[in-house]
């Protein structure tokens, strides 16, 4: 688990191909290592990697197909700036919003424009995130906890304040440019639950012949999540 606050731009140093899975060498720079042992997670760019070995400098991590399918991992050249985080302690602070580290998928940046201070980014998302992003929320790009400013079909709005430009390679991105997007998985728990709720006003039957009330949209709304 982690919580997208950034806390070191590593770099990629070496990609090795084996049988159509990848093997990434990540230096890691400022961060620090003493805490992390063989088989814990590091998110690079958003998305949890295994560490497999540790040279000193940084770590070995096996990506599957799985995951370069659902990433732009497979387009890394030796070189570049990726964001890091270790996994949260338990002891930690929340201080951005919950990350698994399971990019549920790759958006573009459309437009960047300065707006005083700050760079405000238009990122367009797969269509089928769309309906997870709202305005005010919460979503995770290249593995950095952000707030979405504005909403617009499959396209979002971004505000990225100096500190975070500074301390991830967010404030590089320019159009054209893949990021990972992993959205808010409350919104993804709540849908699922939603898909299974009965009928306003029925009740779910349950194996024992018992009916219990099931979450619906109107029990939602009396609770404040949602409005009729």
């Amino acid at each position: 688990m982690f919580t997208g606050i950034i806390e070191a731009i590593g770099q990629i140093a070496a990609i090795e191909m084996y049988q159509g899975d990848m093997r990434l060498y990540i230096q890691t720079r400022e961060l620090d290592l003493s805490d992390v042992k063989l088989g814990d997670s590091i998110a690079t760019n958003g998305v949890c990697l295994t560490a497999v070995a540790l040279p000193g400098d940084g770590f070995w991590a096996d990506l599957s197909r799985e995951t370069l399918a659902h990433s732009r991992f497979d387009s890394l050249a030796v070189g570049e700036k990726v964001n890091l985080e270790k996994a949260m302690m338990p002891s930690g602070r929340l201080g951005g919003h919950i990350v698994t580290g399971h990019v549920d998928g790759v958006g573009q940046i459309m437009e960047r424009r300065e707006d005083a201070r700050s760079i405000v980014y238009r990122v367009r998302a797969p269509k089928a995130l769309a309906r997870y992003i709202a305005s005010k929320g919460s979503i995770t790009v290249d593995g950095v906890s952000l707030t979405v400013n504005a909403v617009d079909g499959a396209d979002f709005e971004l505000n990225i304040v100096p500190h975070t430009a500074g301390e991830a390679i967010t404030g590089a991105y320019q159009p054209g440019r893949s990021v990972h997007l992993e959205v808010d998985v409350l919104a993804r728990y709540m849908e699922r639950l939603l898909q299974f709720a009965p009928a306003q006003g029925a009740a779910e039957q349950t194996d024992t012949g018992a009916q219990q009330d099931g979450l619906t949209l109107a029990k939602l709304a009396e609770y404040g999540y949602s409005r009729r």
